[in-house]
């Protein structure tokens, strides 16, 4: 069990082998994250509901789909980053997961049906991209936490120009997209980061969410660059 000091003090103040297994926790949940949603998403491709769902979610307004995503991000959120109870944060996890994994279908679903592949070459790069910057994270050591206010004020930024595009009725075009890929990057050293100089050592399973939500975000838009290519 975790002692009420060790709940309060970063990981980087800790033992070398303390370090090293909330490490090692942190990235078998991320890579547990990462396996939940796959499955989902092939479950729901195998037994037919992708279609009605992605027609649905098409159908309506990106609005209600981008807001009630947002809220369930944020309450999972939370819970995971604020429960002591392992239990609580695992429930959260996987609420996010299943959120994620519902929010890509009408993505998956064009993919596959308009530009077979592209979702196998999108995985491919963000995983490549992920790991190469997580590399650069702990190569160098460096605390990163100093982007958190840019890449606040990124994401704010984007989010009025998605939510302007679907009112006015824009493209936001693959530029938006790269540039969206690149925030994605600059949030997975920002995390890396977090987790490696800031998280205390029982949030193992907020941190790996943190990584989760950050993966995600890329291979949205990596994926949507690859599927313009074909256009």
């Amino acid at each position: 069990m975790y002692s009420e000091q060790s709940m309060t003090m970063p990981v980087a103040a800790l033992d070398t082998d303390r370090r090293a297994t909330f490490l090692t926790r942190t990235y078998s949940n991320l890579l547990g994250a990462i396996l939940g949603f796959t499955v989902l998403e092939v479950m729901l491709f195998t037994n037919g509901l992708a279609e009605p769902i992605a027609r649905t979610m098409l159908g309506g307004s990106w609005l209600v789909v981008l807001g009630a995503f947002m809220l369930v991000s944020w309450l999972a959120s939370r819970a995971a980053m604020n429960a002591t109870s392992l239990a609580t944060q695992y429930a959260a996890l996987t609420g996010f997961v299943v959120a994620e994994a519902i929010i890509f279908v009408p993505l998956l679903y064009i993919a596959n049906t308009k530009a077979p592949g592209t979702i196998q070459s999108a995985a491919l790069v963000t995983m490549m991209g992920f790991v190469g910057l997580t590399a650069v994270a702990f190569s160098t050591r460096k605390d990163f936490s100093f982007l958190g206010s840019t890449l606040r004020w990124i994401g704010v930024m984007a989010l009025v120009l998605i939510v302007a595009s679907v009112i006015f009725g824009f493209e936001l075009g693959t530029w938006f997209s790269i540039g969206m890929v690149t925030f994605a990057g600059v949030a997975v050293l920002y995390d890396t980061s977090n987790v490696l100089h800031h998280f205390p050592e029982d949030r193992y399973v907020g941190a790996a969410m943190q990584l989760f939500a950050s993966v995600a975000l890329m291979f949205w838009y990596v994926l949507r660059i690859f599927i313009g290519s074909r256009d």
